[in-house]
């Protein structure tokens, strides 16, 4: 075993595995979906997906990990050599999503500190574009939101601080108090906003169930996508804390408990965010569909606006409210974080402290890029090209290689001797021959939609990040491993 790492208890890595599942896309994403997607008549092709892809790739990736103890790139190698530059695809794509996810931090770190004097003003719009996220106007790209930028540096030197100690002590302790912290906040969040006048309004558009609209094939790619980015699937993530894992490890019932955690929190989060939703309509006069948005406009644009006419609650509410996610994205960074900081560190012979330090300076430095006042612009191109044509392309070949090219069955024993939930035909068949079809017919629907509505600048981000991440794969492809 080449790992020097490992967690203490399953009990870190579980909290670990939940924090990087329980993110953004959880607490302002989620609910979207739900609403745009059939309301309450959602929640079957949404457990369906949990079923036939959440769970079973999952155990696959977790009986992966566990079986080789290696990292990513070197488990890639030692199926064929050929495969090692695919890892490296994958681990740099995840990389790039922590760079942009410390910018979308430091936003959530700039209104929390804003939330203790509601200092976004009446115009919650303007103070985003202006001062936190910038516009899509171009013209706005040579100078700094200067917020932004101190927020990415703090955040950055507390992600090099907490990834560079041994993995228990740093991620592991840090998930077993910021996770039951994050649950505790959110509990208070969403008790409170259901007790608030015009909750009903907003749990009854929410959850008001559309039947016709399981009969529409987008609603059960919509499900399968949101299981996809909500759990982190694929991304090396679950793969490289598995690694970690003691021998004796019940791997399935650790799937089921974080699953069923992810799940949880989303649902659970969605009922207090339309409740929310719902007292600003019957308060304000405003018509649900003009409140109703996905990402930064909900949380950055909508949610102050709301805070501002809740009065002495809604002095409590904000904080508490950018504190959640503040939790919830740094749990999910440090995951991001570790298959690039893993992999690079197994392959130069680098110790943890030297690699994260690294990764962390050079992470910040492309960060750093994306606070210019076209801040916001740039993080929802690059957001919508890694996850949809990159990442979701690089989930299926890692199905179809180790389901084919490595044997699913030889992951069988490491993840039945332990656990009371055993798996069988009925997992191969899923990630043999169920699951790669599903996950190509996404990828396919998404890269039409991605490509059909880009403009020129989008098209030329797009190709620098395809470009970057394919030459600096080849490049630690080619470079000899430290041990031999």
């Amino acid at each position: 075993m080449s790992q020097q790492s490992q967690w203490d208890s399953s009990l870190a890595f579980i909290f670990a595995m939940i924090g990087a599942a329980v993110g953004l896309g959880n607490i302002w994403r989620f609910s979207y979906v739900l609403y745009s997607n059939g309301g309450g008549s959602f929640f079957i092709p949404y457990f369906v997906a949990i079923a036939i892809m959440g769970i079973p790739f999952l155990i696959l990736e977790y009986g992966v990990g566990f079986s080789f103890k290696e990292s990513f790139s070197k488990i890639m190698k030692e199926i064929n050599p050929k495969f090692e530059i695919i890892a490296w695809i994958l681990v740099l794509f995840v990389f790039i999503v922590v760079i942009y996810y410390m910018v979308i931090l430091s936003w959530d770190l700039v209104y929390l500190l804003s939330s203790f004097t509601f200092s976004w003003g009446a115009d919650a719009a303007a103070y985003f574009t202006q001062t936190v996220g910038g516009s899509s106007n171009l013209s706005n790209a040579g100078f700094l939101l200067v917020p932004t930028t101190v927020g990415v540096l703090l955040l950055w030197v507390l992600l090099w601080f907490i990834s560079h100690r041994n993995v228990d002590k740093g991620i592991g302790k840090v998930s077993k108090l910021l996770i039951p912290a994050l649950f505790v906040i959110m509990g208070i969040i969403v008790v409170y906003a259901l007790t608030l006048p015009g909750a009903g309004i907003g749990m009854n558009a929410l959850l008001s169930p559309d039947w016709s609209k399981l009969g529409d094939v987008n609603i059960w790619l919509a499900a399968f996508a949101q299981i996809i980015f909500s759990l982190s699937m694929g991304q090396a993530i679950a793969l490289t804390y598995a690694s970690y894992l003691p021998e004796n490890s019940k791997l399935t019932d650790n799937v089921l408990i974080v699953v069923a955690s992810n799940s949880a929190f989303e649902i659970f989060t969605a009922f207090g965010v339309f409740s929310i939703l719902g007292y600003m309509s019957f308060t304000a006069g405003t018509p649900m569909i003009e409140l109703i948005t996905e990402g930064t406009g909900l949380i950055f644009v909508v949610f102050p606006m709301i805070f501002n006419i809740m009065g002495p609650i809604g002095r409590v509410l904000a904080p508490l409210l950018f504190l959640a996610i503040l939790f919830a994205g740094i749990t999910s960074a440090l995951g991001f974080f570790e298959p690039m900081l893993n992999s690079t560190s197994n392959k130069l012979g680098w110790s943890r402290k030297k690699t994260a330090t690294i990764l962390s300076v050079i992470g910040c430095l492309f960060s750093l890029i994306l606070t210019t006042g076209i801040s916001s612009y740039l993080v929802g191109i690059i957001d919508s090209f890694v996850n949809q044509f990159g990442i979701l392309l690089l989930i299926g070949i890692q199905c179809i290689i180790f389901a084919w090219f490595y044997g699913v069955d030889k992951f069988l024993p490491a993840l039945n001797q332990f656990s009371t939930f055993k798996v069988g035909k009925l997992w191969k068949f899923i990630i043999k021959y169920l699951l790669p079809i599903v996950l190509i017919i996404i990828w396919a629907v998404g890269i039409v939609q991605l490509f059909s509505t880009a403009k020129t600048f989008e098209l030329i981000v797009d190709l620098i990040i395809i470009i970057s991440v394919l030459v600096v794969a080849f490049i630690f492809t080619k470079i000899k491993p430290a041990s031999e």
